[in-house]
């Protein structure tokens, strides 16, 4: 089940089960395991005291504004990833580690995207796309130099190519498994996404825009700098949470992926949930749809967060005794 029929709550965004083949879904299970496993090492080594609290403002940001998909051309909608922005505020590890606690919670609470091809989603979103976006980051921040703007820029390239980048990974996984050609998926998904990575970039850095000007230590993840205040916490916190309080404003038009399945014939290949909790960004017992996507998006919102402080105190870089 990719959508609800319900509006206006969000339509989920991820691949379902049904799309991937099991031997695709083993490889990509074996590849997501290895990639966290890396960032968690990688991150144990570097992540300081300054980026706990950051890693769970990104995460909180993230999920709420996954929630608001915007339409782009031909009836179609895109929706932020947050895989650059991540990278370029933390660095790629620590983005992984992030990446993979939205994604993984939107699957398993929300039923957005399949848990069986969880570690596709995981792969594509949270290991291919923070470590893409983290490389042209830098290169283009190396050849651009210190000029004005040159933050912006690499910001915006950074996130259009992340998101190019995993719908190409998508159509190559859904073409070994055999439900579209390759030849035929990855034009139509890479074609859909290059236009929503345009709304990526320029969410992006206009995001970055606002950190470099209340946080500019924040944009340089590598270099040291003050911790984030129990202020700036709550301050990211509530901009989260009032994203969330907009998403029943998302677009009803359905996401890249889900349009290139409907153009290519596949959509029925998509299975319902093995379970249910909050489905579809709908919080059961809830009669008003509305609130019910509100309460669900401020609920996850909370979650995220929870969850992304709690996994980057655990593995922070020990203090020196």
């Amino acid at each position: 089940m990719l959508r609800s029929e319900v509006l206006p709550s969000p339509a989920p965004m991820h691949i379902p089960d049904g799309f991937l083949s099991i031997g695709v879904i083993v490889v990509c299970w074996v590849l997501a395991v290895v990639g966290v496993g890396l960032a968690l090492w990688r991150t144990r080594q570097t992540l300081g005291e300054r980026q706990v609290p950051v890693m769970g403002v990104l995460a909180a940001f993230i999920f709420a504004a996954q929630m608001l998909n915007f339409t782009v051309a031909g009836g179609t909608s895109g929706h932020l990833l947050g895989g650059a922005l991540a990278a370029i505020l933390l660095g790629p590890w620590p983005a992984m580690l992030v990446m993979t606690t939205v994604v993984a919670i939107q699957a398993l609470l929300f039923q957005d995207g399949g848990v069986l091809v969880l570690g596709a989603n995981i792969l594509n979103m949270a290991v291919i796309a923070p470590v893409v976006a983290y490389g042209f980051y830098r290169g283009v921040r190396v050849l651009l130099g210190n000029r004005k703007g040159s933050t912006l820029i690499a910001g915006f390239v950074a996130a259009w190519v992340s998101i190019v980048v995993a719908a190409i990974a998508c159509a190559i996984e859904l073409g070994f498994s055999g439900v579209s050609p390759i030849g035929i998926a990855l034009p139509a998904m890479a074609g859909i996404h290059a236009l929503i990575g345009i709304g990526e970039g320029l969410i992006t850095i206009g995001a970055l825009a606002l950190v470099t000007a209340v946080r500019p230590d924040l944009v340089e993840a590598e270099k040291p700098g003050a911790p984030l205040g129990m202020r700036w916490v709550l301050g990211g916190l509530v901009v989260a949470i009032v994203l969330a309080l907009l998403s029943p404003l998302a677009s009803p038009h359905p996401d890249g992926l889900e349009r290139v399945a409907e153009n290519l014939g596949f959509i029925e290949r998509a299975q319902d949930p093995l379970y249910e909790v909050i489905p579809d960004y709908v919080f059961p017992g809830i009669s008003n749809e509305t609130l019910a996507t509100i309460a669900a998006g401020v609920v996850g919102t909370l979650i995220v967060f929870g969850v992304a402080v709690g996994l980057a105190a655990l593995f922070q870089r020990p203090r020196p005794a």
